[in-house]
């Protein structure tokens, strides 16, 4: 009896063993069978302790409680409407009295950012459901104030939805039309560039509604070319392939034409709003004022190295400048999007000190304190609390690599609200009492604490447990943070992650991946670092082939004060390339690495450095892949390169910095993967590199998937690209 126990004992024990070597599949990882749990959905009530989120079968809206995290009243059910039914939906807006609902169904993306949809006006006493327009698909819904009217835009034209008037529809503009002009929605460029889907907005009393229109007439044009393809099929090109064409904006180009407009509802009188803009100048924003009749327009110019706040009348149209931002070679995106208008304050960040610090000013304009004044960077800005002075942020205090909380208190003196290493977010309630804290590292998953304002938790809500009982499976070696110096005496950091059976007397090949592009950051102690995010688990599949796999920030990256981060200033590609050749040599000195086995790749702005790096002029790696790269920075956007480059014809020396001018330097194997229809960076930056490279002698394989975007990804075609990444790599460093 005893040695059958122990036989069994054996064989049990053998089970847990061979359970816990499971290999990682590709399927695992495009799948997503690795990515941590959240709140989906959740948006707290404004001036309340509770927040809305769908229910887990996606069928409601429930409203919980901050304080407890349980539920306190479901909100809407689309099984139990009266009215429209609808079969599901990915989206709601609760209007600002907290009386009816927009519900989104049916959405359809048009970019980045913007979705076309199908919305549904919800009575949340009566369960009454009503379409909003029959009239065909809208884009970007607004409530007013009082909850009585919705804007809403269609075909560039906006239209106006009065809930008085048993939800009468009027039009407000006639002019818009596809490729000429469009109102109240951004054009391709401030969408992609300013992280922006809406400009409409009623002033605060209710009685005008305010837009940004666009006239991108003279915009030049850029034709994608389309096939019938596959998941799905566009059968409309079964025989012959058609284009989509749109306007796209190329670096020192014209751009869009913008102005600023009010609508008088009663009087129905439609005014030009007298906006200062610059010559050839950007009007990134225009946004809700707490001010009865006016709303807030930001300008800038075409250099955005200055950031104008202008409080304009609605009826007069006179606009008072507010705020004048002048910052050494550019406003970063990020200063712009995170202003907070309050009722009475502006809060500001700005890296004028060099490091991002946050200024609060009154409508005036008038700098009432200077909220930080660290030697590190503000990463994020939950909210000022105008009762009490308080405002809630996230900061790189402890490290580059780390996110901490805080609180800054109107007396000047500033407290910690979380005290784990690693990187800590999270989403305060509308009276900011409570917040939902999320914290993860590079080897753990994240957990949602619900925690007091003083940073206190009260409960766990999502633990992720089961991602850590699924990863115990398998046989997986921690990522490691490191940092080493450069020959030039940089000090930059990485991570990196070693075969399971690692032993520091072999010596393994590397694959690095890194994205480099400006204020971005790869090397982060956070659950979602890795090229494919889900506690790196691609990398974890690429360890487990028998790599190191190590991703470092070069120079130009985020969270390590402006003077890092801006040093790429018109040139980019140059830093960038350097620094990942000296992170491989660096790699290649340790005893344990085969530095003539090292390969480097990434995605967009990591695919243009992989092949710059490869170009760089020592032959550092022995392969790369390039996934949708830009080429030459004259290809690409006038927002985003102009920022970092200025035009062209500023910059020409800049501008040759770039692959295609080094492809006869180009050393090592390289694979070039491109979308045929990514909108983003057009696939002419692939076919006018691949022709250089070709003229230049230089061998290499090139993958172009039918109808895909930037980011590559439809039925198949995520699994295939991975397993070509995969299987490059191993023939060429194996």
């Amino acid at each position: 009896m005893r040695k059958i126990l122990i036989s069994l004992t054996l064989i049990l024990l053998g089970g847990v063993t061979m359970q816990a070597q499971r290999q990682l599949t590709l399927q695992d990882v495009a799948q997503g069978a690795f990515s941590a749990r959240g709140p989906v959905g959740m948006t707290p009530v404004s001036g309340t302790d509770e927040y809305l989120q769908l229910s887990d079968n996606g069928r409601q809206v429930i409203r919980y409680s901050f304080r407890t995290g349980k539920p306190v009243a479901v909100v809407f059910d689309m099984d139990k409407t009266i009215g429209e039914k609808i079969d599901g939906f990915d989206g709601f807006e609760l209007s600002p009295d907290g009386t009816h609902m927009l519900i989104r169904t049916n959405s359809e993306r048009i970019y980045r950012r913007s979705l076309r949809s199908d919305y549904y006006i919800y009575t949340i006493q009566s369960t009454h459901l009503s379409r909003l327009s029959d009239g065909g698909k809208q884009q970007v819904p607004v409530w007013s104030p009082d909850g009585r009217q919705i804007a809403f835009v269609r075909e560039g034209n906006i239209f106006l939805v009065k809930l008085l008037y048993d939800n009468a529809e009027s039009q407000v503009t006639k002019d818009g039309k596809f490729n000429h002009v469009i109102n109240g929605a951004p054009d391709w460029v401030y969408e992609e560039e300013f992280s922006m889907d809406r400009a409409l907005a009623f002033t605060a009393d209710g009685q005008m509604l305010c837009w940004l229109r666009w006239d991108e007439s003279n915009v030049p044009t850029y034709e994608l070319q389309m096939f019938q393809g596959m998941k799905p099929a566009i059968n409309d090109y079964a025989d012959y392939p058609g284009l989509y064409s749109y306007k796209y904006p190329k670096a020192g180009h014209v751009n869009s034409t913008v102005t600023a407009w009010s609508y008088d509802i009663k009087a129905r009188k439609t005014l030009q709003l007298q906006v200062p803009m610059p010559d050839d100048g950007y009007m990134p924003r225009l946004m809700a004022s707490p001010e009865a009749d006016r709303v807030i327009v930001y300008t800038m110019n075409r250099h955005q190295d200055e950031l104008n706040i202008y409080s304009v009348n609605a009826r007069s149209t006179i606009a008072q400048q507010v705020i004048s931002e002048k910052i050494d070679k550019y406003v970063k995106e990020s200063e712009m999007t995170d202003i907070k208008i309050g009722r009475e304050t502006i809060l500001l960040p700005s890296d004028r000190n060099g490091y991002m610090n946050l200024y609060l000013y009154n409508l005036n304009g008038q700098l009432l304190r200077t909220v930080t004044d660290n030697r590190y960077d503000v990463t994020a800005i939950y909210g000022y609390d105008e009762r009490t002075g308080d405002v809630y942020y996230q900061a790189a205090a402890d490290s580059p690599a780390d996110r901490q909380l805080f609180v800054a208190h109107k007396n000047g003196k500033t407290q910690r609200l979380s005290n784990q290493a690693g990187w800590n977010s999270a989403t305060f309630s509308g009276d900011y009492r409570y917040f939902i804290k999320s914290h993860s590292t590079l080897n753990t998953p994240t957990v949602y604490t619900l925690c007091e304002q003083s940073g206190k938790t009260l409960q766990t809500l999502v633990d992720n447990k089961q991602v850590s009982e699924r990863l115990a499976n398998y046989r997986l070696a921690p990522r490691e943070l490191f940092s080493f110096t450069t020959s030039e005496g940089v000090t930059l950091n990485g991570w990196m992650v070693k075969p399971a059976d690692f032993n520091p007397a072999n010596r393994y090949p590397v694959i690095m991946h890194q994205y480099s592009g400006p204020g971005s950051q790869q090397v982060i102690d956070a659950w979602n670092a890795g090229s494919m995010g889900q506690g790196g688990i691609f990398d974890h599949y690429l360890a487990q082939l028998g790599f190191i796999v190590v991703t470092v920030d070069g120079r130009g990256t985020g969270a390590r004060g402006s003077d890092f981060e801006k040093c790429t200033y018109l040139r980019l590609g140059d830093l960038e390339s350097k620094d990942q050749v000296e992170a491989a040599l660096w790699l290649a000195a340790q005893p344990y690495v085969d530095g003539a086995r090292i390969g480097i790749w990434g995605w967009s702005y990591g695919g243009f450095n992989t092949l710059m790096s490869m170009s760089e002029g020592r032959p550092a790696f022995r392969a790369g892949v390039a996934v949708a790269p830009p080429t030459n920075w004259k290809y690409y956007d006038s927002i985003y390169t102009e920022r970092f480059m200025r035009t062209p014809k500023e910059n020409p020396e800049g501008y040759a910095v770039n692959p295609i001018v080094r492809a006869p330097q180009l050393h090592g194997a390289l694979l070039i993967c491109h979308g045929l229809a990514d909108d983003n960076v057009h696939p002419q930056n692939t076919f006018e590199y691949s022709e250089a490279l070709v003229q230049a002698d230089k061998d290499f394989r090139e993958l172009i998937y039918t109808n895909r975007n930037h980011s590559i990804y439809g039925g198949n075609t995520r699994m295939h690209l991975m397993r070509q990444i995969v299987n490059f790599f191993t023939t060429e460093l194996k």
